[in-house]
């Protein structure tokens, strides 16, 4: 059965899928985001990119990872 596109997304080339978390989770999520300016899907596929790059799954033709540069510098 080929994929639904429901959103721009979709169009845009990225994967949507559905997610089931606990509801402690997902509001610590949204506090997460709210704390970085993103949306909790933005926030995810951040963490999950990263923590991708640190398990070196991730391709290395990647760019840096938004703000990624910034934690650099404020670690030195």
């Amino acid at each position: 059965m080929p994929e639904r596109c429901i959103s721009k997304q979709c169009m845009a080339g990225k994967k949507v899928f559905m997610l089931r978390v606990n509801p402690e989770i997902y509001e610590a999520l949204e506090k997460w985001s709210a704390d970085e300016f993103r949306s909790v899907n933005g926030q995810l596929e951040w963490a999950i990119e990263k923590v991708l790059r640190e398990a070196g799954r991730m391709p290395k033709k990647s760019g840096p990872l938004p703000g990624e540069n910034q934690e650099k510098k404020e670690k030195t």
